[in-house]
């Protein structure tokens, strides 16, 4: 199969524009994979890992090698019969067609560009990632995925977008899954501040899913960046769903729940982040709430932090991420700091409300600050810059 295709002079073509990759065949076979596999599958990461992508490949498809694996027996021999199936080189060559007319780029495993942090999923990592966008994202720090209910409430949106929006401002990359509900608000939000947000999909960055948020998603990839493991053309799917939530996990510093019913699929990516060892919050809601009662559930059963704020939501990964800039000293600044957003600009008496501080307090520190490039006049008050060093947490 891969001898064939890279026969084909626009296969070639096509690859070398995704992206430069040192060795093509083994980009081709990677591709090859993502056509014959299902996310996460671990038979498949097996092989590769113990065989390397092109011999696995060999043998997944036409048995040879096997007395070399050891991923033999039963599950090989399962996984061959789901391979085989899907084994048309046709299909591979119409996967990388479709990325090169959308613009798509290709990452894989070694690549500069690669988040080093899927490499904790072992056998379930994915082979590759398709990306509409920038693909340095991925690697930027602190990386927080803020994720929830699809029918969520106006007290969601609300908390997801003032989370997303303080967090972007202060330089933290938004990492969400491109759903109605919460994950829309918190793209719409980090988008909102000039701040830089990831959308992960579960069908092919070629498909706008939900349509309703095709719009959204074109401007996500104009700033930031859109990304899935499967391939152009390929439909999302419930079990896709699930299988892009241990991506989400994996890839983000902090995963936060604003939102979720007692039987969510947020609490699916909530798994996956405590099974990983990521940090892991919730956001409370009234106990009468059924929006809320997935949060409430992972706060008593997952052992998640209770957050409010977004300085709660910093405190998850603390120290072990890199953070360009300190935190001011000056209690007094962090009240101030911490009662304006960076989505929309406050006069100076809404923060000395806020704040607690008086009006010369804050019209002198905001000065200040101004100097210091962290906070911004504008029409209608002040307002938080992109450039914030007051991080708190």
């Amino acid at each position: 199969m891969i001898e064939s295709l890279m026969e084909a002079p626009d296969i070639r073509d096509a690859l070398e524009g995704m992206g430069p990759h040192d060795h093509p065949e083994e980009a081709l076979a990677r591709v090859a994979w993502s056509v014959l596999a299902e996310p996460g599958d671990g038979v498949a990461g097996a092989l590769i890992a113990e065989l390397g992508v092109r011999e696995a490949l060999e043998v997944a498809l036409a048995g040879r090698g096997r007395e070399r694996s050891d991923a033999g027996g039963r599950a090989l021999s399962e996984g061959r019969a789901r391979w085989t199936a899907r084994a048309d080189p046709r299909a591979v060559a119409e996967a990388i067609r479709c990325a090169r007319d959308v613009g798509a780029r290709l990452i894989l495993p070694g690549d500069a560009g690669w988040p080093v942090a899927l490499y904790d999923l072992g056998a379930h990592a994915p082979t590759l990632l398709w990306v509409r966008g920038d693909p340095g994202l991925l690697s930027a720090e602190p990386r927080v995925a803020i994720i929830g209910a699809r029918a969520a409430s106006g007290y969601g949106e609300m908390l997801a977008a003032e989370f997303a929006g303080d967090l972007a401002v202060g330089g933290a990359l938004i990492v969400s899954g491109g759903a109605y509900g919460i994950d829309g608000a918190a793209h719409r939000a980090a988008l909102g501040v000039d701040g830089k947000t990831v959308a992960f999909l579960a069908g092919g960055v070629d498909r706008a899913y939900p349509h309703g948020h095709r719009d959204l998603l074109r401007r996500i990839v104009d700033t930031g960046a859109v990304v899935s493991e499967v391939p152009c053309g390929t439909a999302p799917t419930k079990w896709r769903f699930l299988a892009r939530n241990r991506l989400i996990a994996a890839v983000s510093h902090a995963t936060v729940v604003v939102e979720a019913g007692w039987r969510s699929g947020s609490l699916n990516t909530a798994g996956h982040a405590a099974q990983l060892g990521r940090p892991l919050g919730a956001v409370p809601g009234p106990v009468t709430s059924a929006a809320s009662a997935g949060c409430h559930r992972l706060l008593r059963e997952y052992d998640a932090r209770c957050v409010t704020t977004a300085a709660e939501i910093r405190e998850l990964w603390g120290d072990s991420v890199h953070m360009p800039e300190a935190a001011p000293s000056d209690p007094d600044q962090l009240r101030l700091l911490d009662a304006i957003t960076g989505r929309s600009a406050l006069p100076v008496l809404e923060i000395c409300r806020r704040s607690g501080l008086s009006p010369d307090q804050v019209s002198a520190m905001l000065g200040v600050l101004e100097l210091d490039g962290v906070v911004r006049r504008s029409e209608g008050g002040w307002q938080k810059t992109t450039g914030d060093s007051g991080r708190r947490g």
